[in-house]
């Protein structure tokens, strides 16, 4: 039972089960509505794992800072990343950069995680969520948030580094906020 125990925990079982719950049961407060072109996508934001990054893309978030912005490096089999409003991949917002919060929440598919340079303290607004399991990633990257609905949407984003007509962000914001 101790070895079963001890492999649940090794495969995220707090991740599985967190992605269970209910669009009922999520703190609004923490959570993003994240719209694409093939429909909304839900974001459970994890403050309890990287304090500062969930504050920072809250922030960006509800100044609109998202809106718009396209995803400039979509790989089949790996991940989307979005956050740069010059789509090039080397931009990023006027806030200052973020000291990295890592953890042990392993990078599975639908985790979203910070993008940053070689400085692990370098992330500012570029984010990526996983189309499938990363665990290369662990411990390297900080992970502040998980799809809980809409992953399908994410699926559907087109490919390419830069994809040609890239899909974007249609609009970005906070739960709580939303009418």
């Amino acid at each position: 039972m101790k070895r079963y125990i001890s492999a649940l925990a090794a495969f995220g079982l707090a991740t599985i089960i967190s992605v269970a719950v209910s669009a009922q049961e999520l703190d609004p407060e923490n959570t993003l509505y994240m719209d694409l072109k093939d429909g909304r996508v839900t974001i459970r934001l994890l403050p309890d794992v990287a304090p500062k990054h969930v504050d920072q893309v809250k922030k960006l978030t509800r100044d609109g800072f998202y809106d718009g912005i396209v995803f400039h490096r979509v790989i089949e089999g790996f991940m989307a990343q979005t956050g740069d409003p010059t789509g090039t991949g080397r931009g990023g917002s006027d806030l200052p950069d973020i000291p990295a919060e890592f953890s042990d929440v392993p990078f599975a598919r639908g985790t979203v995680g910070m993008a940053r340079a070689r400085d692990p303290d370098s992330a500012n607004s570029q984010f990526f969520i996983m189309f499938a399991p990363g665990e290369f990633l662990n411990g390297k990257y900080t992970v502040w948030g998980e799809v809980v609905d809409g992953m399908e949407h994410i699926d559907a984003i087109k490919r390419g580094e830069p994809p040609q007509n890239p899909d974007k962000i249609i609009k970005m914001q906070v739960a709580a906020d939303a009418g």
